[in-house]
């Protein structure tokens, strides 16, 4: 598999990790002097934001695929699977406490300490544990995947010591007629097409 593929599973992971975070994660109820009872709503975000700088990490590793080397892939795929340990330690542990989890999040909506009832947990936070296992099996594939590739382009590398660009090109093109488009490529070699 290529690096451009390699990089859109990694996106598509990364949007995953994302998108399980938005949704309403727990829901109970609260107190205020104003309404009495209401009914609170806690997001994926609120109570586990760590969710979402570790779709942000899996992003910056996306932009990274293309540009680094054998070196390089090993980093990219550490970060992965830490985001994936990120995102799945952080959902058990609010899940072992959701009432813990949800009580600031209550207090600051209902300016009241304490819940009026139960917790009730969607499907959301197991969602979101998949999720962080899926970007653990992603670091390992993209490990598995990458020995294949060739290192990163050298495009826009200089040019090593002891060796002298060749000017076979350049003779070529004195015999033809300047265009925009070689006038580019000179400037793309490093040449002065003026």
């Amino acid at each position: 598999m290529g690096r451009g593929r390699a990089a859109g599973v990694l996106l598509v992971l990364a949007g995953l990790t994302a998108v399980v975070a938005v949704p309403t994660w727990f829901t109970t109820t609260g107190t205020t002097a104003l309404q009495g009872t209401v009914t609170v709503d806690v997001s994926g975000s609120q109570v586990a934001p760590a969710i979402l700088a570790a779709a942000v990490a899996i992003l910056a590793a996306v932009a990274a695929v293309g540009l680094v080397g054998r070196a390089g892939r090993w980093v990219v795929a550490v970060v992965v699977v830490a985001c994936g340990v990120l995102v799945a330690a952080t959902t058990l542990g609010v899940l072992a406490d959701p009432v813990a989890a949800v009580t600031p999040v209550v207090a600051a909506q209902t300016g009241v300490g304490a819940l009026a009832g139960p917790v009730e947990t969607s499907v959301w936070p197991w969602l979101a544990v998949g999720a962080g296992v899926l970007d653990v099996v992603a670091g390992v594939w993209f490990v598995l995947a990458s020995r294949e590739w060739s290192g990163p382009s050298q495009r826009h590398e200089a040019a090593r010591s002891g060796t002298a660009p060749t000017a076979t090109v350049r003779d070529e093109k004195l015999d033809e007629k300047p265009d925009e488009r070689s006038d580019w490529d000179a400037l793309s070699r490093g040449d002065d097409p003026s």
